[in-house]
């Protein structure tokens, strides 16, 4: 389970078990499981308060603990001695145990139906065939270079942040992170192994989600990170903030250069996404039941997720998370049986999910206070992220899905029966992201996590759907109004007085008069070399618009030099996504008829992100 070896973060056990048939080492399985604790200085797996890797927890590059079918019980329980809940972590180890034998059952029973040397072959073979079909679907792809940034808004104020740049040449790409931030004495760093693993967790799905996933798809593609940054730090930087840290980042990222890409092929935009559930509001529960356990549980909503916008349909409401579309959220039921907790709320947050042609999945809150505890207050292990920089990030004018939110009501109002964070008081507020929390009887903890990304130009939403948001409680009034452009009278839309709202906003964009037909798309030939939603190459190589047929750029230059830019509050892109921080929304407009192109998010004077098509593809 270390870091530097192999492992995502500390609390991720792995346990590998060779495989013999009739004395001979066939090969390996293995499996990894988040323990229940792992010996930090903070209960559970998860160490806000560590300055150091060896603060984290008991970390191994290897201990043998089965020697010839028996436990050696003197390491497991010089381990078990180092956790705080040994019961529960042997009983993680114990089912890891079992999942090894099953499958060293199964393989042994493959090798006797079919023989070694024909699992062996069909195998390598699978791998070849991977690789293979990965490298012609690249070709099919457009060659260039497609970037993403996202920032880390640290607890203390600071700010990180994660560069990507991913080039694709023929049948190969290569991610960059050249200019991320140095590695950082917060534990939200990863290794070198969990951003090549963070950066696969959406190839997978998006790259190769017809291919079977084994070495043959990892064989084209390249990462480089620079050393002691903050996608490959170097012992003893904290890591055990990884997996909800640099490393969803890196997912979120790859996500959008592959979504990015996919954009700019006719054969697959239909496989562009905007980011999934981009940060994490993970939390940890610890203390003493009333009949004085011990008890160490994590609170499973962070799972909820919310799905970013597609190039074909909205995101799915509270649809959990690119790399694991399966939902893995425990109801309220099971989580107050084993937990002395109890749920005041879960509720889908309005106006949460990205604005766009298609809109952002929406995100949800919760509440709860303790109960049945005992007469120490219920500890709380928060490590947040996402409170002042959005990171569920629109693509192709989408807006970005809103920012987290935490509150600790001390006394809170418990009789009233609260139902949404408006309706949750008490006698006083405290805003605690990251670190350490007591939390008695009596008090709420208020949680908001982050919506799904927006896909295309807010504008260009149908009405009628937007109409249907709002009915729904999706989307409010005010932001069908103020971002889509869409006049609600009498529960109809006014397509009149909506039309004339939508041309309002396109002036306001660009500063001038529009002329009335540019609300509608105008016929513009397809070129075949499409570049974003918006934007195509014509025969002479020069950037068009597709919405009103203006060449907004000539060719060989940076088609964004030649747009309008704006850099606007993020508030903008709706509620819950608060200014004053530094961050901005970098909008980049047609000169014509204001369409929305892209969207960036910038901190301060960073600049907006070029991308570059070379070519096509075949």
């Amino acid at each position: 389970n270390d870091s530097y070896t192999a492992a995502l973060h500390p609390p991720d056990v792995y346990l590998i078990s060779p495989i013999f048939y009739e004395g001979d080492l066939t090969g390996f399985v293995a499996n990894f499981v988040h323990v229940t604790d792992i010996g930090a200085i903070d209960p559970g797996g998860f160490s806000p308060n560590a300055k150091e890797s060896y603060h984290e927890g008991f970390q191994t590059k290897g201990l043998k603990i089965i020697e010839r079918g028996v436990m050696r019980k003197d390491v497991v329980e010089t381990f078990l001695n180092m956790v705080r809940d040994p019961g529960m972590t042997q009983l993680d180890m114990k089912s890891q145990l079992a999942a090894n034998f099953v499958a060293k059952d199964r393989m042994n029973k493959l090798y006797h139906d079919y023989g070694v040397e024909m699992v062996n072959s069909v195998s390598e073979a699978l791998i070849q065939q991977s690789e293979q079909l990965i490298r012609e679907r690249l070709r099919e792809l457009p060659d260039g270079t497609w970037h993403g940034r996202e920032y880390i808004d640290l607890h203390d104020g600071s700010t990180l942040v994660v560069q990507l740049a991913m080039t694709k040449k023929d049948d190969t790409l290569t991610y960059d992170f050249t200019g991320s931030s140095p590695q950082s004495s917060v534990g939200v760093n990863c290794c070198y192994w969990a951003s090549w693993g963070a950066m696969f967790a959406p190839i997978f799905p998006l790259l190769a989600w017809d291919v079977t996933w084994n070495d043959g798809v990892t064989r084209p593609i390249k990462m480089i990170a620079p050393q002691s940054s903050v996608v490959n730090c170097q012992r003893p930087a904290p890591i055990s903030i990884a997996t909800v840290g640099t490393i969803q980042i890196v997912n979120n990222l790859s996500t959008l250069v592959l979504s990015k890409m996919m954009g700019a092929s006719e054969k697959y935009k239909h496989r562009a996404t905007a980011v999934w559930h981009g940060s994490h509001a993970h939390i940890e529960t610890h203390g003493l039941t009333a009949s004085g356990a011990f008890f160490v549980a994590p609170l499973t909503d962070t799972f909820g997720g919310a799905g970013g916008a597609r190039a074909q349909k909205d995101g799915e409401d509270i649809g959990g998370e690119i790399p694991n579309v399966v939902s893995r959220w425990a109801n309220v039921e099971s989580q107050e049986l084993n937990t002395p907790l109890i749920y005041l709320y879960r509720r889908p947050v309005p106006d949460s999910g990205g604005p766009g042609k298609f809109r952002g999945g929406v995100c949800h809150e919760y509440a709860f206070t303790p109960n049945e505890i005992g007469p120490m207050p219920m500890g709380l292990t928060l490590f947040g992220k996402g409170t002042r920089a959005p990171m569920s990030l629109g693509i192709f004018g989408g807006y970005p899905g809103c920012n987290v939110g935490y509150a600790t009501f001390r006394n809170g109002n418990i009789a009233d029966l609260p139902h949404s964070r408006d309706t949750t008081t008490g006698e006083q507020t405290e805003i605690i992201q990251w670190g350490s929390v007591d939390l008695p009887k009596g008090d709420i903890q208020y949680i908001r996590f982050m919506g799904g990304g927006g896909y295309g130009d807010p504008i260009d939403r149908e009405p009628e759907k937007v109409l249907i948001d709002v009915n729904l409680g999706l989307v409010s009034q005010a932001a069908a109004h103020d971002i889509y452009g869409v006049v609600i009278k009498h529960g109809s839309v006014d397509e009149v007085a909506t039309n004339a709202r939508r041309l309002t906003i396109r002036e306001e964009r660009i500063g001038h008069p529009i002329e009335a037909n540019l609300n509608q798309r105008q016929s513009t030939s397809t070129s075949g070399r499409r570049i974003n939603e918006y934007l195509q190459q014509t025969g002479t190589g020069a950037a068009q618009c597709t919405w009103c047929g203006t060449e907004i750029a000539p060719a060989n230059v940076d088609w964004k030099n030649h747009a309008v830019l704006n850099r606007s509050e993020l508030a903008k892109a709706g509620p819950l996504r608060p200014s004053g921080h530094g961050y901005v929304l970098v909008e980049a407009f047609c000169p014509k008829c204001a369409t929305l192109l892209d969207t960036d998010i910038a901190l301060n004077d960073d600049p907006p992100l070029h991308d570059r098509i070379v070519n096509w593809g075949s």
